[in-house]
C-alpha cells in the first residue's frame, strides 16, 4: 500500500490516506486497510480478529477515522502515551479540522454555519440525518469557487468546510440538509443524483484538509496539511 506519510517524530505519525482505502479493520473489509498498514509500519502485534477496540495496540495507534472514499490526514499515535494524549484532544475538541468539498449547486449565502442535530436514522441503523433528539451538531461553510459542470451546466460549489463537532457523517448530513449535498455522495445525495455523479467522478468529493492540534509530547501547536488530490484539483482547474 502506498501512503504518503505527511509528518513523522517519535510520537505521531500523520499520513495522506487515498480515497478507496479502509481505515480499520472489519469482517466486512475486503484488502488491506490502514490499521494494517500501521501494524506493520510500528511493529505493534495484534489481534488479527479484532477489528477495532479501545487501546493502542487494537487501534495500531490510529486516533480516529474518516471514511472510505474521504481523502486526507488521517493521525496515527507511535506509543501508548501519545495514543492517549491525542484522544484526549479529540474528546475535548480542541482539534480544529477544515475539510474540502465539491458539491451541488451555488452555495448561498457563501459563508454561514449549519446548526442541526445529527442522529442515527431509526428506521436505517446505517445512515445518519437531521433528527431533534440527535447529538449537537455545528459546521461551518464557506464558498471558495464556484464551478460550471462542462456537460450539464449545472453550477458546483468548492467549498471550506470546518465542524466544530465530529458526528459520524456530519458533513455530509449538513450539506444535504442545506440541498447542496457532496458530490459523488451515494449515501445523502439521492440515488438518482449520485448514479449521474458516478459518470463523472469516482468518489465522494470530499478532502480532509488541515489540521491543527498539539503535539501529545512536545505540547508545541502543530498545523498539519494534505494537499488537494489529484482529481478534486482537475475539477476545480
Amino acid at each position: 500500500m502506498d501512503i504518503s506519510i505527511l509528518l513523522e517524530d517519535a510520537d505521531i505519525l500523520v499520513v495522506n490516506k487515498p480515497s478507496g482505502v479502509v481505515v480499520n479493520r472489519a469482517q466486512s473489509v475486503k484488502g488491506e486497510t490502514i490499521q494494517d498498514w500501521a501494524e506493520k509500519k510500528l511493529g505493534i502485534s495484534a489481534d488479527a480478529s479484532v477489528s477495532w477496540g479501545d487501546s493502542f495496540e487494537s487501534r495500531a495507534g490510529i486516533v480516529h477515522r474518516i471514511d472510505k472514499e474521504t481523502s486526507g490526514i488521517l493521525v496515527i499515535a507511535k506509543n501508548p502515551a501519545a495514543f492517549e494524549a491525542l484522544q484526549a484532544q479529540f474528546k475535548e475538541r480542541t482539534i480544529q479540522k477544515t475539510y474540502l468539498a465539491l458539491v451541488h449547486g451555488d452555495v448561498l449565502p457563501p459563508e454561514g454555519d449549519i446548526n442541526a442535530p445529527v442522529g442515527r436514522l431509526p428506521w436505517n441503523r446505517e445512515r445518519f440525518g437531521i433528527l431533534p433528539d440527535g447529538k449537537e451538531a455545528i459546521t461551518h461553510y464557506k464558498k471558495l469557487q464556484i464551478i460550471k459542470h462542462a456537460v450539464t451546466g449545472e453550477p458546483v460549489s468548492f467549498v471550506e468546510l470546518t465542524p466544530h463537532t465530529g458526528r459520524t457523517h456530519q458533513i455530509r448530513v449538513h450539506m444535504q440538509y442545506i440541498h447542496h449535498p457532496l458530490i459523488g455522495d451515494y449515501v445523502y445525495a439521492g440515488r438518482k443524483t449520485s448514479r449521474c455523479d458516478r459518470t463523472w467522478v469516482t468518489r465522494v468529493m470530499l478532502h480532509a484538509w488541515k489540521m491543527t492540534l498539539t503535539h501529545p509530547a512536545l505540547g508545541s501547536p502543530l498545523a498539519i496539511e494534505a494537499p488537494i488530490p489529484d482529481d478534486m484539483r482537475r475539477i476545480i482547474e
